[in-house]
């Protein structure tokens, strides 16, 4: 092997061990909300907020670390993201009131602007034929919000849930330290161009990115939405325990971030259009399915009243939610690709605007899931909007992104 692919391979796997942490770190209170919800006796739309509450401050900060990325290279932007939130995981655990909470969340959740680095950074490594691929390898660190399903409510069960705190800090300060250790800088040919400040802003105004980031709402705001949500929802629909329902929930979140590499391969060979085109009506038929209701019917027949129960049960649930995250996993690469493919000297900039977007739909979600829960009594709203949300992108790439360049 020689020194340019060995540093690729190092640089590609620091990178995407230290996403899975930080990504892990991001969805800390999918868990860790629970507890602290009974706590301090919030309703499902504050506990929402305070789920999202990380995605808002990790979504923010993506366009300024995406043009820092550029300027400056993803290295550095990317070890000082993660060393500026270890203070922040520490703090958690001495937190008391609600606002206490929200502040230390937003601070925190800096961490999810790591995609915006670590994207760039790491497409800049290998050639354009590869470059799907290997986003979708990093990008699988979304796999780290399976992690944390799997890790938070055991800590949470057997120690209470300020152990988790304390173990996630002493994870992302290693981590942080090895990713310096086990990366390089970009390499010259790559980071020789210094794009203007201007250049990069006036790229919020183009229209391909603005199509790109509606999309990415969908698929990976929809991925952090439902991955926040679904451990309170199989807590509260199925009456699972903490540690069973965060294992459920799993089935969504570990498909939903492992499976981007697929999506890369896939949008490699086949295109970027296709790909995404496919995955939006997988969604749709899927969120349609999911959002019918638990419903009790009586009907009047001919020998009496004749009682029935309509309603997905956890299993077939549970099935239907790994096929939306295998699709969503997928999706997500496969909109990179199409960045990667018109953008590819403004990776940084780019990643960071459609990024805010996505993030954005993640954080936005959980908050309306809760108020829809508030106000109607009704859990599988939540698939209702989701459902919505996916035919208006299905509308909008029918008649915006059909282009041969994509098919």
């Amino acid at each position: 092997m020689d020194s340019g692919v060995r540093k690729s391979v190092t640089v590609l796997t620091s990178s995407t061990i230290a996403f899975i942490v930080c990504f892990m770190i991001w969805m800390i209170f999918a868990v860790l909300g629970i507890p602290i919800k009974e706590q301090l006796k919030l309703s499902e739309a504050e506990f929402g907020l305070l789920a999202a509450m990380p995605v808002l401050s990790g979504s923010l900060i993506r366009v300024p670390l995406g043009i820092w990325t550029d300027r400056f290279g993803g290295r550095i932007v990317f070890f000082l993201l993660m060393l500026s939130c270890v203070p922040a995981v520490w703090l958690l655990q001495y937190a008391h009131t609600y606002s206490q909470f929200l502040w230390i969340a937003l601070w925190l959740g800096l961490v999810g602007g790591s995609f915006s680095v670590g994207t760039p950074y790491v497409a800049k490594w290998f050639r354009k034929e590869r470059q799907g691929l290997a986003m979708g390898i990093f990008g699988a660190g979304n796999a780290g919000s399976a992690v944390n399903k799997f890790l938070a409510p055991a800590l949470v069960v057997a120690y209470g849930w300020q152990s988790v705190p304390r173990l996630y800090t002493v994870i992302l300060l290693v981590i942080t330290v090895l990713f310096w250790f086990f990366s390089y800088p970009e390499p010259k040919a790559a980071s020789a161009k210094q794009p203007s400040l201007k250049a990069q802003l006036l790229l919020m105004k183009n229209p391909q990115v603005l199509k790109y980031s509606q999309l990415y709402s969908v698929v990976f705001g929809g991925y952090v939405g439902i991955s926040l949500w679904m451990v309170n929802y199989y807590v509260k629909e199925y009456n699972f325990g903490l540690e069973q329902a965060g294992l459920l929930a799993a089935c969504f979140s570990l498909p939903g971030g492992v499976l981007r590499a697929f999506g890369g391969w896939l949008s490699d060979k086949y295109g970027a259009y296709k790909v995404t085109w496919a995955v939006m009506w997988i969604c749709a038929i899927a969120f349609f399915l999911l959002s019918y209701p638990q419903t009790q019917m009586s009907i009047r027949t001919v020998s009496g009243h004749l009682d029935m129960h309509i309603g997905l049960n956890a299993t077939i649930f549970t099935v239907l939610l790994f096929v939306v995250g295998v699709a969503m996993a997928i999706g997500k690469a496969s909109v990179f690709k199409f960045i990667s493919d018109e953008f590819p000297d403004d990776m940084g900039t780019v990643s960071g605007v459609v990024g805010l977007a996505g993030g954005l739909g993640g954080f936005l979600l959980p908050i309306m899931f809760g108020r829809l829960v508030d106000w109607t009594g009704v859990r599988s709203t939540s698939f209702m909007l989701m459902f919505g949300t996916v035919c208006i992108s299905l509308i909008w790439m029918h008649f915006s992104l059909k282009n041969p360049k994509h098919q």
